[in-house]
């Protein structure tokens, strides 16, 4: 006899969201997250570390990413709720301001990333189109344009779907499929270099620098497996399918990394490689002359453009839900009467997107930027971790070797310091976000102390990309 599934919360009789996610839609949703701008727009600016070995920080962000896995797979299936990095904070720390600064970390990471996803997609129209503002203003203004763009789908309501992120997945992914096949022809017919792959170009810094410092901009094009937790409610048996299909997808895309930036060094001088936001067109022009160049400008074109919304999406409604329990001005949390969105928070998330490509522009420093605030916030989860294994649960869950998270938090602390030779203008950038994030916490204190309002942040009670429960489109 079956167990009907529950379709409410017994203790509150809120509708609890709906299983309908088997393995291979959980494996398309990560893989499609994974997949996009950094590895699209950022293969050059790693090269210029580096030189031919370009697939090396690939493989290092890689496993850094997998050791950090482990960890989110024995949070996520011991706690199999929707709110993530916010949730495993407040259970091991229970410091509030910690859990927000947390989830405003989060929040920032996806504004960032989305900046960096217009720059790219910038650079891609102009090449799709041949228009020659490829540099300089030009691309500034499309990317400030686009943005715009994405705040009125935001607006008007984004109901993402898993069966339409199929469809994006697969679109993303055929980009990478082409430039990989690519490559395989080219090693068949005897064209391309590669033996360019196992040279080291560093310039001042040693191989060993050159490495470090290339593997925190290309871990920008690792992150995005730690958002599948968020699907933990909505998926069949969690606790026993999470740990193999994360593991497959972060797998999948990392071997998929390494073919493509072979493939890039192989085809295209690493000096020419490392000019622009477009390395993969070059590779396509440089290894298949007949193919139409205009669809593979749109393919990147519509990969970043789906990273750009997506995160924007999810850091609208995650200041949403900060605003709604009080730990944000409450005005962050007004809903448009007709839209039903966050139309505030959609606002404000826009302004700051708009500020970082204007001021900031460039794409490495809004990856790497990207990078930094997921690093740190990726320590903190793997300290989580050991913190909670003093939890003890009813159910049977994974648990990653105690050696894992220890290994993840020393690596991902230590790339995230600069120690790594990382620019000092990204660090400048995620201050100024997380400082914007502390003063609008101080305010919203002492107006909550006049007011007589108890601010208390509820990350189990966050929902979906953190989106508490809610009339949300």
């Amino acid at each position: 006899m079956t167990t009907p599934r529950p379709t409410e919360d017994a203790g509150t009789h809120e509708p609890t969201l709906r299983r309908v996610m088997g393995p291979w839609l959980l494996l398309l949703f990560i893989v499609g997250d994974i997949l996009g701008t950094g590895i699209y727009a950022l293969t050059g600016q790693v090269a210029n570390d580096v030189g031919g070995v370009v697939w090396l920080p690939f493989l290092v962000a890689f496993l850094v990413a997998l050791i950090t896995a482990f960890s989110y797979l024995e949070l996520v299936t011991k706690y199999p709720q929707a709110a993530g990095a916010a949730l495993y904070t407040h259970k091991a720390f229970g410091i509030q301001f910690f859990t927000f600064m947390v989830t405003f970390a989060v929040m920032c990471s996806g504004i960032t990333s989305a900046s960096t996803a217009s720059r790219a997609f910038a650079s891609n129209f102009a090449e799709a189109f041949d228009w020659d503002v490829r540099t300089g203003a030009g691309i500034t203004i499309i990317g400030i344009v686009f943005m715009l763009a994405v705040a009125a789908v935001n607006f008007r309501g984004v109901s993402e779907s898993v069966k339409l992120n199929v469809v994006l997945t697969c679109v993303e992914l055929s980009g990478l499929l082409i430039v990989i096949f690519i490559g395989m022809w080219a090693l068949g017919v005897g064209e391309g270099d590669f033996s360019r792959a196992a040279t080291f170009d560093t310039g001042d810094r040693s191989a060993l620098g050159g490495v470090i410092a290339a593997t925190t901009l290309a871990f920008y094009a690792m992150v995005g497996f730690e958002d599948s937790v968020n699907m933990a409610e909505e998926c069949k048996d969690p606790t026993r399918i999470f740990p193999k299909v994360l593991l497959i997808g972060l797998v999948s895309t990392g071997l998929i990394y390494v073919l493509v930036s072979v493939t890039a060094v192989a085809l295209v001088p690493i000096n020419e490689l490392g000019e622009g936001d477009t390395p993969l067109l070059k590779v396509v022009e440089a290894g298949a002359p007949g193919f139409p160049l205009g669809i593979f400008a749109f393919i990147t074109m519509f990969a970043v453009a789906n990273s750009a919304l997506i995160n924007m999406l999810m850091a609208s409604r995650l200041l949403y839900g900060m605003a709604r329990q009080h730990v944000l001005p409450y005005a962050l949390g007004r809903v448009h009467p007709s839209r039903r969105t966050p139309y505030v928070a959609i606002g404000f998330t826009t302004v700051l997107a708009l500020g970082l490509i204007t001021v900031v522009g460039e794409v490495p420093q809004l990856g790497g930027t990207t990078a930094l605030l997921l690093l740190c916030v990726f320590t903190v989860v793997n300290v989580a971790v050991l913190v909670l294994r003093r939890d003890v649960v009813e159910h049977k869950h994974f648990r990653a070797p105690t050696v894992l998270p220890i290994v993840g938090a020393v690596s991902c602390a230590f790339l995230a310091t600069p120690l790594t030779d990382r620019d000092p203008v990204q660090y400048k950038i995620a201050g100024v976000l997380l400082a914007i994030g502390v003063v609008l916490w101080f305010v919203t204190v002492a107006v909550n102390k006049r007011l007589g309002v108890k601010a208390e942040l509820h990350p189990e009670f966050l929902g979906e990309e953190g989106v508490p429960p809610g009339p949300m489109n």
